[in-house]
């Protein structure tokens, strides 16, 4: 009886192993609680060593050695599995190579509203040279401070923005603002009219859809999607879905807070990419592991949900998520891309 017992927990944790390790496997990456506990492989890694560590003690019994040693073989390999995926993806880059005249430099940080000095972001997009801004959950009034030191810097941009206005439940909530700057030198932009509800939006929180009027800049989307709350799991599924139908054109750049790790986008890629026709810059250039969020946690252990992609019309060279500036107020990290336009 007590080996039967055995045998079916330790089959039972084969099974939760698979599961919150690949879930894609079992299309089970956008359904609660997987989403929330796929989002931080490294917390699984830091767990899955944890009950190596306990069944290692656990064969010092021997009555229980079978069974520890199947616990033993279980979380070194689902370990082991969740460590190369986050290395697959890249545990860091520290430096961007030297700009030239064609390359494209964008920056996403969501700044958690007033949380962050608007000079603080102006300095770090000034200083990483960005040529796109995204902005998720900073006011239009923020956004304008922005690029007005960045102006005075010697780095103009144009400010857009939208804005879901102040809503019962959240008054006053800075995330019902987005704002995306983007540099003269990228032409003319007018924005896409849209409103709340997930029809010609994101669902709660706005995203911003920025069209060249002249130039040959891309289409830019600032994004910010609904977190995967509980309650709002159907709202973030659609979210993701939208963005996804943003990146339907060629020449397209999506930037900003996903509130969703690559795991949760597997089926929403198309022509190879992860939503839509976009690819993940982060995990192409060796910086996709690195959590962006919280900026309570160390970089491996935390969620990389702050994206930047781009359609192949833009070849990404290089990227870097940004862990000097934790205490400069935001809860999320600043994430800075370099392309360079794809021949032909």
């Amino acid at each position: 009886m007590v080996r039967a017992f055995g045998v079916l927990v330790t089959v039972l944790f084969a099974i939760a192993a698979a599961i919150i390790t690949w879930p894609q496997f079992f299309r089970l990456e956008r359904t609660f609680p997987f989403a929330q506990i796929v989002s931080l492989r490294g917390v699984l890694v830091a767990a899955f060593a944890v009950l190596a560590l306990l069944s290692l003690l656990l064969l010092l019994a021997r009555s229980a050695r079978a069974f520890a040693a199947s616990l033993l073989v279980i979380a070194v390999a689902a370990g082991g599995a969740n460590a190369a995926i986050l290395v697959s993806r890249g545990i860091g880059t520290t430096s961007l190579p030297d700009k030239t005249a064609d390359s494209l430099r964008v920056m996403t940080w969501n700044t958690a509203g007033s949380a962050t000095d608007p000079a603080v972001i102006a300095q770090t997009a000034v200083a990483m040279r960005a040529d796109i801004v995204a902005l998720p959950e900073t006011t239009i009034e923020a956004g304008k401070e922005v690029a007005v030191a960045m102006r005075e810097m010697g780095h103009p941009m144009w400010a857009h923005h939208e804005n879901f206005g102040d809503r019962a439940d959240y008054p006053d909530w800075d995330a019902n603002s987005t704002t995306l700057l983007i540099s003269p030198d990228l032409g003319d932009y007018a924005l896409v009219e849209s409103t709340a509800g997930g029809a010609s939006n994101t669902s709660a929180v706005p995203s911003v859809v920025a069209m060249p009027v002249d130039g040959d800049g891309p289409i830019v989307v600032a994004v910010h999607a609904v977190a995967p709350r509980e309650d709002a799991m159907e709202a973030w599924r659609g979210d993701l879905q939208w963005i996804a139908d943003q990146c339907a054109a060629d020449n397209v750049i999506l930037a900003g807070d996903f509130n969703a790790t690559v795991d949760h986008m597997d089926r929403l890629g198309t022509d190879g990419g992860t939503l839509g026709k976009c690819l993940d810059a982060t995990s192409a250039t060796g910086t996709g592991g690195i959590g962006t969020w919280s900026t309570e946690w160390p970089g491996l252990l935390g969620a990389p949900i702050d994206h930047i992609m781009a359609t192949d019309a833009w070849t990404p060279r290089a990227s870097v998520v940004i862990g000097s500036l934790d205490g400069a107020g935001s809860d999320h990290r600043p994430v800075v891309v370099q392309f360079e336009r794809s021949e032909g």
